[in-house]
């Protein structure tokens, strides 16, 4: 007898149920990563569908006649007085108007944790032994991606209502004389990153706590950015986390909305910066492992292209909890997480770490 999802559903495409299917998405990952009319259909209704209660456009904009956003691989071209796909940028007047996420102010929230936390490098940074200091974790409120497994969701509620509106001078402030890090995550900084730059640089600069900057992102920001990321973390002895979520650009198009394509490519950046600084590593990877969709085939080829890059990158393999549009999937299972972690090792990475491992089931 064939075995089911956790609540039986069956891709809409070949009708097979196993090892886990999403009612939101419909598609099961082999179709996914097949692709074709039907597939792009079925993708296409599952974020119009998780985005349309945020009034977030369901893709990326294509239909503006003046000049494409930059901030990020989705190079969004919204026709006048449409919102690009981060909800943070309009098009005004043949340009683009930016609501938030400027070097005057984002939409953001942050609070101070005790030092080691919960971090996806947590295994291999400078933090984890930085004990009787605290970590300022800053949670930006929009993001490039829209990923139908998102653990942080709540983001959401702040691009939809565009606040709080912060200031980059008071996050500097709040990071005081016992902060040892600063975390930028959300969300995702890339659709904030004049913001967190300038908040970072002006926190380094005011001679109250010399941080270390570290960043968990999807990485899909403009290069010129990543390239100022990866000098704040290198100097300051913080590291760049990306959370590569697929390989196969159909399945990661399925899963997160967008194309992968800005992600690899700045990944590929990052790791060409990894000598200047061997450790604490300043570049580290993550990839959550989501039942029937993110196992060990794929982890297998994230891995690969991690090690083909450089074989001793950090990886972090993390445990998947039902959240957002994939409620219905179980969480992650020790076979599944013990798989991924072969396939990881398989492929040639020599640091490969299990994560959340309370939520494995």
């Amino acid at each position: 007898m064939a075995r089911v999802g956790s609540e039986g559903t069956a891709c809409s495409i070949c009708g097979a149920a196993f090892p886990a299917v999403a009612k939101a998405l419909g598609l099961c990952a082999a179709c996914a990563r097949a692709g074709g009319g039907a597939a792009e259909d079925l993708v296409k209704r599952a974020h119009a569908k998780a985005r349309a209660a945020f009034g977030l456009s369901p893709f990326p904009p294509r239909g503006g006649t003046g000049r494409a956003c930059r901030m990020c691989g989705n190079a969004c071209l919204p026709a006048e007085g449409e919102r690009g796909y981060c909800g943070l940028r309009v098009a005004r007047d043949g340009g683009i108007r930016h609501l938030a996420g400027t070097s005057r102010g984002a939409v953001v929230e942050f609070y101070h944790d005790p030092l080691p936390t919960n971090c996806v490098a947590d295994w291999v940074c400078a933090g984890s032994r930085d004990r009787g200091r605290n970590n300022l974790a800053v949670f930006l409120g929009a993001c490039t991606f829209d990923c139908l497994f998102c653990q942080n969701a709540q983001f959401r509620m702040l691009t939809a209502c565009l606040a709080p509106i912060r200031r980059p001078e008071e996050i500097a402030a709040a990071a005081d004389e016992a902060t040892g890090c600063i975390c930028w995550f959300g969300g995702d900084p890339s659709a904030q990153m004049p913001f967190a730059l300038r908040a970072s640089e002006i926190a380094l600069t005011s001679g109250r706590s010399k941080p270390r900057i570290c960043w968990e992102t999807n990485g899909s920001m403009h290069p010129g950015f990543l390239r100022r990321a990866m000098d704040m973390s290198l100097s300051s002895g913080g590291c760049v986390k990306f959370d590569l979520k697929a390989f196969d650009p159909n399945l990661h198009l399925a899963l997160c909305g967008v194309s992968n394509r800005m992600t690899l490519e700045n990944f590929t950046y990052a790791a060409s910066r990894v000598g200047e600084r061997p450790e604490p590593p300043p570049l580290v990877a993550s990839t959550l492992m989501v039942p029937g969709y993110v196992e060990a085939e794929e982890v297998g080829r994230i891995a690969s292209f991690i090690a083909g890059l450089n074989r001793d990158i950090p990886y972090s393999l993390l445990a998947f909890h039902p959240q957002h549009a994939m409620r219905d999937l179980p969480a992650t299972s020790m076979r599944q997480a013990e798989e991924c972690r072969e396939a990881a090792l398989g492929a040639g990475l020599t640091r490969v770490h299990v994560g959340n491992i309370h939520l494995l089931r």
